[in-house]
């Protein structure tokens, strides 16, 4: 679940909500939807980007299948990187997925692995903002 802090306004503008505590609010990002997306969805989309979350070896299975099927997968594998022989293991099988879809697999961030299908590639050289 993804969640984003709401900034905080004075009392009296159009469409802030304080809870009887005056606490700050929080917006769910899943149940978030935006005029321009219509009612689709995903529907139509040729790639979806998926974001997936591993607590254990055998919830690799579910992710691969995502990268199989075309569509390209961010792993946040935070729950077990202290776990070197399962991330030996999950990075190996990670890089078979990617090596049969001829797909791409990568770090991106701290504790996160991009895997993409068919014709993505990852750069890997960040954009770097400011000066």
């Amino acid at each position: 679940m993804t969640i984003l802090k709401k900034k905080s306004f004075p009392a009296s503008e159009e469409g802030v909500t304080k809870d009887s505590l005056g606490a700050e609010q929080y917006i769910d990002l899943t149940d978030m939807a935006f005029e321009d997306e219509g009612l689709m969805g995903t529907e139509g989309a040729q790639t979806i980007v998926k974001v997936g979350e591993l607590f254990r070896y055998e919830d690799l299975s579910l992710l691969t299948n995502e990268v199989y099927n075309g569509n390209i997968v961010v792993v946040d594998y935070t729950s077990i990187a202290n776990d070197d022989l399962t991330m030996k293991r999950i990075t190996a099988e990670l890089k078979n997925v990617a090596r049969d879809v001829e797909g791409d697999v990568a770090g991106v961030g701290k504790n996160l692995l991009m895997v993409t299908p068919r014709a993505v590639k990852i750069d890997r050289n960040k954009i770097k903002g400011g000066f």
